[in-house]
């Protein structure tokens, strides 16, 4: 399932490893983990891995079309 899919099943939790989200956000490593630091951009541990949820990717594409507008 895809980001583009979640709203389809709301039920389904979708975590995303960080190189993920450095795809679906076309940033680099430094600027995702610049962002976790700066609380723009949520993120979850298990274990030893930081996951970024699909509902924080959501809301981080909604805060730079707000900054945009």
């Amino acid at each position: 399932m895809t980001i583009d899919t979640m709203d389809n099943q709301p039920n389904d939790l979708e975590l995303y490893r960080i190189p993920d989200a450095m795809r679906l956000l076309k940033l680099s490593r430094s600027l995702i983990y610049e962002q976790l630091r700066a609380g723009r951009l949520r993120s979850v541990k298990q274990g030893r891995a930081r996951l970024i949820p699909a509902t924080a990717i959501r809301d981080y594409i909604t805060l730079l079309e707000r900054e945009a507008a």
